[in-house]
């Protein structure tokens, strides 16, 4: 390896490393805030803080991956630009493409690595990620619950004065509201002195032993004027039994240690293999629908209208062969027959269109892990020439730069994924719609530093400008020499 690739190499790889660095604490700072519900005001200890965030990590990688390579190649470049180093190359006949080619080569590396990451960290991260939030109920379900405030789990809003012992399951000052399933407020109310959480890490259920209290329920009596008087019902008890979903704890329903069929916990074989048996099911189920409506069609003929002979032509109205009682009859059995297929009709489309969005988010995963490796690739060729193009370094104008690109990139990758799994969209342009309407700009930017063309030929604008300007001075200042 020459002087200068060991050069480039150590300046862009040292810009790389300190900038993913950076990028990576403040995504983490985001993923904090995001779950700041789940971690604040529930006396988690710092190994399961530690456990958390750890977990989480691995999803931030997609994201800071792709804008550290944009930020360094800019950085790198534009540094090198800045202090004439580039100048110095090109005058020694070193090209910006053979100044570039250690740095490409590193960029596979990362790109490659990038993909085994996706393909294998990434969704053994998210499996262990959800299964945590889980386990965090199971071990401790007491975090749920916050004291001196009403803590929202599943149908209950439960509120403790005081939690006790060894992991907070014992309650002391118990009230619980529970919600109503018309959505029409809290009938039920029930108080206890104290209780007890129990759980089984085997179990996903929960349950909360109540002693020595009251149970009240609002009844609605069936005569409105008798509802002005709100009646109500109330009963003591020395123990009462309540059974919680687990997963409603952290709002996640996974099995105990076993992957669900969430695309994020899959590797390329595994969505495969998960994307045949779901076209295979989504294809069984049309061929189904098919065949018993043919059946249903086949099964409405039983109106035993006359037997229309080969002599005998076949009347216009068929109605006309009945009387006004049997047309009646087979009027109303042919409304309620057309409006039951088009009620399953309509059931089955909303089915089908469910599991064809399953099917979309399947394909757009698979896609973005190849999505990344391309990424990387197309951050470096634009940000490369664009730092030789503007010729800063620093942290002022190419983070300007980066930004405003990395945005775009992203805005456009999550709008298409969003119009795909819609199934407004083919997934395979849905997944690389971003790379394929920057690519042009990579294109466009290193055509531009190759030949030492600035980001923006300004003499195109203002070159017609200034001969309008020169035509309207030279018929002026003739004008008024007449005068």
């Amino acid at each position: 390896m020459k002087i200068l690739d060991r050069y480039l190499l150590k300046t862009f790889l040292g810009t790389f490393a300190t900038v993913f660095v950076i990028l990576f604490f403040v995504f983490i700072l985001q993923t904090v805030w995001l779950f700041i519900a789940e971690l604040a005001g529930k006396d988690l200890d710092l190994i399961m803080v530690i456990k958390f965030l750890a977990f989480s990590m691995p999803r931030i990688v997609p994201l800071v991956l792709p804008l550290s390579i944009l930020l360094a190649s800019i950085m790198s470049f534009g540094s090198l630009s800045e202090h004439y180093e580039f100048a110095a190359m090109k005058s020694s006949g070193i090209s910006l493409q053979r100044a570039m080619r250690s740095l490409v080569i590193a960029i596979a590396v990362l790109s490659f690595i990038a993909f085994l990451f996706a393909n294998n960290v990434i969704p053994y991260a998210e499996f262990k990620f959800i299964n945590f939030r889980k386990n965090i109920a199971q071990a401790k379900p007491a975090l749920a619950i916050t004291e001196g405030q009403f803590s929202n789990i599943g149908k209950y809003n439960i509120k403790v004065n005081k939690k006790s012992g060894q992991n907070g399951n014992h309650l002391t000052g118990i009230t619980i509201h529970e919600k109503s399933q018309n959505g029409d407020g809290s009938k039920t109310v029930i108080r206890a002195t104290d209780g007890e959480l129990v759980s089984n890490e085997k179990t996903n259920l929960l349950q909360l032993v109540l002693n020595n209290g009251n149970y009240y329920q609002d009844i609605v009596p069936k005569k409105f004027e008798d509802r002005d008087k709100l009646p109500f019902a109330k009963s003591s008890f020395k123990k009462y039994r309540i059974n919680i979903d687990l997963s409603k704890l952290n709002k996640v329903d996974t099995k105990d240690e076993s992957v669900s069929n969430t695309n994020n916990m899959l590797n390329v074989s595994d969505l495969k293999y998960t994307l045949d048996s779901l076209n295979k099911n989504r294809d069984a189920e049309i061929i189904n629908f098919a065949e018993n409506s043919n059946t249903r069609v086949a099964s409405l003929n039983s109106n035993n209208a006359p037997v229309v002979t080969k002599k005998k032509p076949l009347e216009k109205n068929l109605l006309s062969l009945f009387d006004n009682k049997k047309k009646g009859e087979i009027l109303a059995s042919a409304n309620s027959n057309v409006q039951s297929m088009m009620y399953n009709i309509d059931a089955a489309k909303t089915e089908l269109d469910l599991k064809k969005k399953k099917i979309n988010s399947h394909i757009l995963s698979l896609y973005d892990k190849f999505v990344i490796v391309y990424a990387c690739f197309l951050m470096f060729f634009i940000g490369a020439p664009l730092g030789a193009i503007i010729r800063k370094g620093g942290v002022g104008l190419p983070i300007v730069f980066a930004v405003l690109i990395f945005i775009s990139f992203h805005f456009i990758n999550t709008f298409g994924k969003r119009i795909s799994q819609e199934d407004g969209l083919a997934p395979f342009f849905g997944s690389w719609m971003s790379s394929m309407i920057l690519t042009p700009l990579a294109v466009l930017l290193t055509y531009r530093a190759t030949n030492d063309i600035g980001l923006i030929n300004l003499d195109v604008i203002f070159t017609p400008i200034q001969k309008v300007f020169q035509k309207v001075f030279q018929k002026i200042i003739p004008s008024q020499n007449k005068e």
